[in-house]
């Protein structure tokens, strides 16, 4: 059963703060005069700075969060001076604030895992090869919209979208050519989709089988996180309770059978591309992965079963200290939600693992290579906040999908962080910092006080329903794009610091490969057998047509009810993406969102 609501703690009382005597004193002798002398700039000069209803100066984050003149003792609850090895915790130990493991990077680097994928399996294929080669540790493949949205590429509604934005995999046959030369039981993979997450893991899963690789060995990270796709990226199929029931069929199905994959990156990275705050971005991520947690519970899965495999994904944007504080905090958070509300007993359980991509929503497509100096400080960021993978974006992405040179200095970037900078050498080096722990333990508290009123609308998917988050992060957005407009934060290149600029060479990937997607499909359906697919189609049908809460659930073996088994017929037997999918909707329908106001 669920436990009950995680209640207040001490560092979510309001804080009073208490300024020593050297700190009175030090403004009235040395800051006074300064200001009197030299007062601070109060728009134009910096990003972030503007004006309170008195006239004075405000410095923000880029979120809006007003940031102090200076931070002190003063600034952190009693419990934070007197007993910070408790209260805060130490690398590898509750509530890991500081760290899941106890040696950081010194016992094992974070996975370099850059994100590649498009136009054809045969093309991605030589991308991934490539970046193997020049020393990333791991793959994270994107697929094409069709893909994403359930249609194979000679389905009229992919028309102009094949291989655009990801490579397009249409059936198994594609997903074996992406994966050709590439032995899956070494390498471990993450993969981009979420309505049709379990058709694409179940080719994965194939592809493996075909390799002669036990589904014991393999590890990865299916993303598979639905509800963020209706808060934000607005990439699903099905409705919310049966799209629902697939993710947990994967929990169920990976601890049973695939135990070192991930099922879900629960994800805030698109939560944040919308235009949430970093706030937001932190307080909804979390909650859906309560949702997650809370419906795996109620078809009578064990969390202690399921929880050691979930994981987090998160954007790390240029506001420096501010993202590192919302990696600490989730931590904590995760390690509060774990033991109060769910009771999960297994010490995995407790522990938040993310992975981390730089912010693509914050790369400019004037003066391009202002870039790379964003994503080296937002991977700075998510190094110093304890990030287990990273995935650095290309320069031009803003124009287009990364060209091969700017995937490699994007590689590059994450290896100059690691082996030449040195922040790699010691566990949380930004911990006991005055201004770090007040922005960690603010952003756990405002997480909270969103989780109150998400538990009061009934959870994630009855907040999403009347738009709630939709709602915050629509306004967040707007907020932040009137102080661009205003010029009260600087983007450079964009609103200052502008100059005439030379066109920048981009990938190009034409409509042809829709043209060659088809030609294989055509090849695919005249010499696979027709009849079998019907069978194996029919059988997924009668399956996700059960009700899983009231098939009977026995630990240790695999629900009847469970739509895996039969996905994976369907794809041994070479239906394609859109097949499987057109079954699935059959059954479940399709979702269309409500207005809201």
């Amino acid at each position: 059963m669920v436990m009950p609501k995680a209640t207040s703690t001490p560092s979510e009382s309001a804080h009073q703060r208490f300024p020593s005597p050297a700190e009175q004193q030090w403004e009235q002798r040395v800051l006074d005069p300064a200001l009197a002398k030299n007062p601070e700039n109060p728009i134009g000069a910096a990003s972030g700075v503007n004006l309170d209803d008195a006239g004075n100066a405000r410095f923000t984050t880029i979120s809006g969060t007003e940031v102090d003149r200076l931070y002190t003792e003063a600034d952190l609850p009693r419990e934070y001076v007197t007993d910070p090895d408790t209260f805060l915790g130490l690398p590898g130990q509750v509530p890991y604030t500081r760290g899941i493991h106890a040696t950081s990077y010194r016992g094992k680097l974070w996975t370099m895992r850059q994100f590649s994928g498009y136009a054809s399996a045969e093309e991605t294929n030589a991308r991934c090869k490539y970046l193997l080669a020049h020393g990333g540790s791991g793959l994270s493949i994107a697929y094409d919209l069709p893909t994403l949205m359930g249609y194979d590429s000679d389905d009229p509604q992919s028309e102009g979208e094949v291989g655009k934005c990801g490579v397009a995999i249409d059936s198994l046959e594609d997903m074996e050519t992406l994966f050709d030369g590439i032995q899956l039981d070494s390498t471990t993979v993450s993969m981009t989709i979420n309505s049709p997450a379990s058709v694409l893991w179940a080719m994965y899963l194939v592809v493996a089988e075909k390799q002669g690789v036990d589904w014991n060995k393999i590890s990865g990270t299916l993303q598979n996180d639905i509800l963020k796709e209706y808060i934000a990226q607005k990439e699903y199929i099905y409705p919310p309770a049966p799209s629902m029931r697939l993710v947990v069929d994967t929990f169920e199905f990976g601890a049973l059978q695939v135990p070192r994959f991930n099922p879900i990156s629960i994800s805030g990275y698109h939560i944040r591309e919308a235009g949430s705050t970093a706030l937001q971005e932190l307080a909804f991520t979390i909650y859906d992965g309560v949702e997650y947690v809370e419906w795996a519970v109620r078809r009578g899965l064990r969390v202690d079963d399921f929880a050691p495999r979930l994981s987090f994904f998160f954007n790390s944007h240029n506001d420096f200290f501010e993202e590192i504080a919302k990696f600490r905090a989730a931590r904590k958070i995760w390690y509060r939600l774990m033991t109060e509300r769910f009771g999960a007993k297994a010490e995995r359980s407790h522990k938040l693992r993310f992975h981390t991509q730089t912010a693509g929503v914050s790369l400019t497509a004037q003066q391009p290579r202002n870039n790379i100096a964003r994503v080296a400080l937002q991977a700075l960021a998510a190094v110093l906040g304890g990030t287990q993978s990273l995935h650095t974006d290309g320069f031009d992405e803003a124009l287009a999908l990364p060209t091969e040179e700017a995937a490699r200095i994007a590689l590059r970037t994450q290896q100059i962080l690691a082996f030449e900078s040195g922040v790699a050498q010691t566990a949380d080096p930004l911990g006991g910092s005055y201004f770090v722990e007040r922005l960690t333990l603010d952003m756990e508290n405002g997480a909270f006080d969103y989780f109150r009123k998400l538990d009061a609308m009934g959870g994630m998917v009855k907040a999403i329903e009347i738009g709630y988050p939709q709602k915050e992060i629509a306004e967040a957005s707007y907020q932040y794009q009137r102080a661009v407009e205003s010029g009260e934060k600087i983007i450079v290149g964009v609103n200052d610091f502008v100059v005439e600029e030379q066109q920048q060479a981009i990938l190009y990937i034409g409509d042809e490969i829709r043209l060659q997607q088809t030609e294989k499909l055509k090849r695919l359906r005249a010499r696979r057998s027709n009849e079998e697919v019907q069978r194996r189609l029919a059988e997924l049908r009668r399956v996700a047509a059960l009700d899983p809460d009231k098939e009977p659930v026995v630990p240790g073996q695999l629900s009847s009810a469970n739509t895996m088994p039969a996905i994976l017929d369907c794809v041994r037997a070479y239906c394609t993406v859109g097949e499987i999918c057109e079954a699935l909707r059959d059954v479940y329908g399709s979702y269309t969102e409500a207005s809201w106001t």
